[in-house]
């Protein structure tokens, strides 16, 4: 197995999770909070020794993006699997454009580090600090042309703390897309690459679900 399949994995998980947590939330306003608190964190994992130590270290905090990854590039059944689908492609899209933009990473760059202080006292999943990232996005990310569309309940979608998340989640999400870039990932996989990717995803999820009950 390659270290690069192996990081790609992680990194594209780390897209899925975000995706997924989307979904969720702009169909029933709730999410799992340790998944969300994983892809706020990976936002201020700068300086990591390796893939995993974004997502915290442990494949248990990533295996909802590894479960999510296989199932979905497997089946594609579900109206959901294609909504979170959807959302992946447009984050690994919308990033390639963020790329060829330096001067609004910068800006993105800095603005997240000064929210560093606001999750050192708070914690990650804190209002203030989800706050503080949703504007970072709707002030950058958002002002491209491709606008990503969440589709869900809108009586859910107009409460502010649920917009808030998603838009959270949608920076965390191109932030794992810039990751999976980082280690060769390219879009062209996924769909060549697929059957590899899919059986490492299965293959990480169940380490994970190991860990979890032992």
């Amino acid at each position: 197995m390659s270290r690069n399949i192996h990081d790609q994995t992680l990194a594209l998980a780390g897209v899925f999770q975000a995706a997924n947590l989307v979904q969720q939330l702009a169909h029933n306003g709730q999410c799992s909070e340790a998944s969300l608190e994983t892809c706020i964190r990976s936002l201020f994992a700068t300086n990591p020794a390796s893939t995993l130590d974004v997502y915290g270290g442990e494949l248990t905090d990533i295996r909802e993006g590894l479960v999510t990854l296989s199932s979905v590039l497997s089946k594609q059944s579900k109206q959901q699997d294609i909504e979170v689908l959807r959302y992946v492609l447009n984050l690994i899209h919308l990033e390639s454009k963020l790329n060829k933009r330096p001067d609004m990473l910068d800006v993105i760059g800095s603005r997240i580090d000064q929210a560093r202080h606001t999750a050192s006292h708070f914690g990650y999943t804190h209002s203030n600090l989800i706050s503080n990232l949703a504007s970072i996005y709707a002030d950058t990310i958002s002002t491209f042309r491709l606008r990503i569309q969440v589709s869900g309940n809108p009586t859910v979608l107009q409460r502010e703390e649920n917009a808030a998340k998603v838009r959270a989640l949608l920076l965390a999400g191109i932030r794992s897309a810039v990751l999976w870039r980082q280690t060769g990932g390219r879009r062209w996989q996924l769909i060549f690459s697929r059957k590899k990717v899919i059986h490492h995803a299965r293959e990480l999820a169940e380490k994970a679900n190991r860990s979890l009950y032992h």
